[in-house]
């Protein structure tokens, strides 16, 4: 998985769904290291603390390094995401800053006990404040049973030293059942949350892969219909070029002939060669509604197909089949779509499809030569038909094509 550059320059509606929630996932992380820290230090410090030289020099110190080691925390929380994701190597040595300014923290956290600087309560939060930033790190560096037979270490370290300074039960106590919280939070809130990003990111690739598929599958069907235009025409220009240079040698008019109709068929290959590469082949609309629905739903976008192609003209199926394959492939080209409805009904003498989506940026991007906007425009036209598209809401966008129903008897072509 490559690592995402540029994210900080690129707005909200440009990222993906799984850039999103990373993102968020980032501020939360940020903002929860912050969070204790003020909650679990710096509040009970400032209304704690003995008004003595000692402990007012200690809780400063102590209200200091928390500030430090946050920081730290924040800066080395994109990098262990990335290592967790399998997108960048964490380098050995990366934590040591984060665990030296642990140990830092409870040692003067204990200092504070020893002085009898604070309450117990407030020792213990002080302590539990230290224990989860470095936590919420180291838990998605080790695995699982890794962290927790180091965590269950460092809990009976701690209430060791803890009890020996102060001799408390409920005091020591409380040493475990905030080692245990620390612990259980940086598993539940960290580590699943950046497991649920994993299993988010690849279900994006997987999307990718299917769109791109999609694509090829075109490029296949438009390199088969190419083939099957050329193929045979080329053959017979091949054989009866031959034979007007074997009857030309001999001197025999018929050579002439040969040559005017290897000109018929050089023409005619031409014209649908154009054909083909403008789309102006025959498409069935059935066929496009139900490949449509299939290929969305593969990608793993909701989709909804109502209304029947059937009765409907030869020349009016293929130009909104058409609308349907171009509107389909740029939504899974182009698009963050999550669901998609494509309508078709007949509105007086009129047969109205409308293909809708929630992916802001999906629309069809305008280019001539018969792609895009300027080519599903051009085919409507060959049956006096029209089209709209535009957003019609927030991060929604609509495609609407109206053929007439007594429309042109074949779709005219297009010179280049």
């Amino acid at each position: 998985m490559g690592r995402i550059r540029g994210w900080q320059r690129r707005h909200w509606r440009d990222r993906s769904k799984a850039e999103r929630v990373e993102l968020q996932t980032l501020g939360t992380w940020y903002f929860t290291t912050w969070f204790f820290s003020f909650a679990w230090l710096a509040l009970p410090l400032l209304s704690a603390v003995e008004n003595r030289p000692g402990p007012l020099l200690v809780g400063g110190l102590l209200m200091l390094a928390g500030a430090v080691q946050c920081a730290e925390a924040n800066r080395r929380t994109r990098p262990v995401l990335d290592h967790y994701l399998g997108r960048a190597v964490l380098p050995p040595r990366a934590l040591y800053p984060a665990g030296a300014l642990l140990a830092f923290n409870l040692a003067l956290d204990l200092v504070l006990a020893v002085l009898g600087g604070a309450d117990a309560v407030t020792v213990r939060l002080c302590m539990g404040a230290a224990l989860l930033p470095f936590g919420m790190l180291y838990g998605l560096v080790v695995p699982i049973r890794s962290f927790l037979r180091h965590s269950a270490l460092l809990a009976v370290l701690l209430m060791a030293v803890f009890g020996w300074a102060e001799p408390d039960a409920a005091g020591i106590l409380m040493i475990g059942v905030l080692t245990a919280f620390a612990t259980c939070f940086s598993l539940f809130a960290c580590r699943c949350s950046a497991w649920n990003l994993a299993v988010l990111w690849e279900a994006e690739r997987a999307g990718e892969v299917e769109a791109r598929l999609a694509v090829a599958e075109e490029r296949l069907r438009f390199g088969r219909d190419l083939h099957d235009v050329m193929g045979r025409n080329l053959a017979v220009i091949a054989l009866k070029s031959e034979l007007a240079v074997q009857l030309a040698r001999r001197g025999r008019p018929e050579a002439v002939e040969q040559m005017i109709e290897v000109q018929r068929i050089a023409q005619d290959s031409q014209r649908e060669v154009r054909a083909v590469v403008r789309g102006y082949r025959e498409a069935d609309l059935g066929i496009e509604l139900a490949g449509a629905q299939g290929v969305l739903r593969a990608a793993g976008i909701a989709c909804e197909v109502s209304g029947e192609a059937g009765g409907l003209p030869p020349e009016v199926q293929s130009a909104l089949g058409w609308v349907v394959r171009e509107s389909t492939t740029n939504v899974l080209r182009h698009g963050d779509a999550g669901r998609c409805s494509v309508a078709l009904r007949i509105s007086g003498e009129r047969v109205v499809l409308t293909v809708e989506n929630d992916g802001a940026g999906s629309c069809v991007p305008e280019s001539g030569g018969g792609s895009g906007l300027t080519g599903l425009r051009e085919r409507l036209r060959g049956v006096d038909g029209t089209l709209e598209a535009g957003f019609v809401g927030a991060g929604v966008f609509r495609v609407v094509a109206e053929v007439p129903l007594s429309g042109k008897a074949a779709v005219r072509e297009v010179t280049s």
